[in-house]
């Protein structure tokens, strides 16, 4: 990694605690500036957001079958859910980015979100919220060995509880200490009875949701970020063996705030699965349905997705199908470099409150999917003994909306760990991984003539990475998936909520 990254990431962290900026090859100015502004553009956008989605909610009539996603809307765009009040889902999820991160600073580096307490980041890239709604619940197909649906890059988020892996989703990034960090489900259901659209909650999802007898001491208890030991993965939905219960209550208002908790989770998967985040409206979606043609290097480019490219192999296109998800719903390790820029890395101490996301720092290694399966959390114990075999193996995502960008030369970050930042890299890395020789991390040639070796170098696939494909046939692949970009018109894209 170059200095230039390594100053990077130490600077940013320096800000988010308050100390001044400096940013390489700029002045101090410029380098806090633009780190700032585009973090108080975010919160901005997400609180025009909210503001915008309660209105459409107190509008929407009482038994209509849309009020249950426009409540699931606003309560995806309130900050006030975070320990800090400062992180919603929408946070790390933006829709002008195809519902993923919106901090092109961020993105250009190391690509993992700060939390809502901003000295912390998550391991990964935050994965689309879009079409993630449409996964299944979790589970293990032994005829071809592996594991179908779930939710977030290990699939932790596997649903079988709820039967509904958005929701599990909803669930476990309120209460991941690098993501909005409250310590229990409890101190999320408070928030929930304090917020301005308590009453639409209680029109759409019963009256009783917040009859719970608070203790005197909960807003003070809630108030401080949930510093349990990590388990390297988050959680999905943390039990007293891996998330204490801090809040003193009844068993019956214990009861109720699971309730209330699994109300809200499936309120956000509701909006996730609605128009508003999952469209099929991209030109894609108008050329299948007759009502747009493709350029000639975006018909190419899907001729190559589906026959020499092998896209298809795991991001399926299945004939016939008008809504097409592009993805086979299972798990792939196409062995992706590490991302040595990314903040994760620099968490080797404990913070203020004496939490430490990676002790091993640059040392640690992403399993994966395997890590999940030998994890605590919700694992199904016959799921373990596959631990091995599914290392280094992530959820295969969706390319809808891999480039949908609020303007046309922002940047995004692409696999799981943001490695590549560009939708030609990582068309190159699937051409040529296997033919161009292997190079250090910073190389001169490094994405372009050479490629670091795998992060993981187990389980990889074998269906890529030596296609033989020439640049021509690598940028018409790129322009066909600029085709699956939602809010497609005959005269360009549009964003499905507002811009920055």
């Amino acid at each position: 990694m170059s200095a230039a990254k390594v100053l990077l990431l130490i600077i940013i962290c320096a800000f988010l605690e308050g100390a001044s900026l400096i940013k390489p090859s700029v002045s101090a100015g410029e380098s806090d500036a633009t780190l700032q502004r585009e973090i108080a553009a975010v919160e901005a956008s997400v609180d025009r957001n909210e503001m915008a989605a309660y209105a459409s909610a107190t509008a929407v009539a009482p038994g209509a079958p849309g009020r249950l996603a426009a409540l699931g809307k606003v309560i995806f765009f309130d900050k006030n859910l975070s320990v800090n009040r400062n992180t919603a889902c929408a946070f790390c999820h933006m829709p002008q980015t195809g519902f993923q991160g919106d901090i092109e600073v961020i993105n250009k580096n190391g690509v993992d979100q700060p939390g809502s307490v901003r000295t912390r980041f998550s391991a990964r890239k935050p994965p689309s919220a879009a079409y993630a709604a449409l996964a299944p619940p979790l589970y293990y197909r032994a005829s071809s060995d592996d594991f179908v649906g779930g939710n977030f890059w290990d699939l932790r988020a596997t649903g079988r509880r709820l039967r509904n892996p958005a929701a599990s989703q909803a669930q476990g990034s309120p209460l991941n200490p690098t993501e909005m960090a409250n310590r229990e489900p409890a101190c999320v259901v408070r928030r929930l009875s304090q917020a301005r659209y308590r009453q639409v909650f209680e029109d759409v999802l019963g009256p009783l949701a917040f009859q719970i007898h608070w203790p005197a001491d909960v807003d003070a208890l809630c108030a401080v970020p949930n510093s349990n030991p990590s388990t390297r993965i988050g959680s999905e939905v943390p039990g007293p063996n891996q998330t204490p219960y801090v809040v003193k209550l009844t068993p019956a208002d214990r009861s109720r705030v699971t309730q209330t908790f699994d109300a809200m989770a499936i309120a956000i998967a509701t909006f996730e699965a609605s128009p508003d985040v999952s469209a099929f409206s991209s030109k894609f979606d108008a050329y299948l349905a007759g009502k747009a043609k493709l350029s000639a290097p975006e018909q190419h480019g899907l001729a190559l997705f589906n026959g020499n490219g092998r896209c298809i192999k795991c991001h399926e296109d299945e004939k016939g199908d008008r809504k097409p998800l592009f993805t086979d719903q299972t798990t792939s390790n196409l062995g992706v470099p590490k991302n040595p820029a990314m903040s994760y890395y620099l968490q080797t101490k404990p913070d203020r409150y004496g939490y430490a996301a990676d002790p091993e720092g640059q040392a640690f290694i992403d399993k994966g999917v395997g890590d999940f399966l030998r994890s605590p959390e919700d694992v199904d114990p016959a799921w373990r003994p596959h631990a091995a075999s599914f290392d280094g193996k992530v959820r295969v995502a969706t390319v809808r909306n891999v480039d949908q960008r609020p303007s046309p030369g922002f940047v995004k970050a692409y696999g799981h760990n943001g490695y590549f930042k560009s939708l030609k890299e990582i068309v190159h890395f699937y051409n040529t991984r296997d033919t161009l020789p292997r190079c250090a991390a910073g190389s001169p040639g490094e994405k372009t003539t050479c490629w670091p070796a795998p992060e993981v170098a187990v389980n990889l696939n074998k269906t890529c990475c030596d296609l033989g494909l020439t640049d021509r046939d690598e940028n018409d692949i790129v322009a066909f998936m600029k085709t699956l970009t939602d809010g497609w018109t005959s005269v360009a894209p549009t964003p499905a909520t507002e811009s920055r």
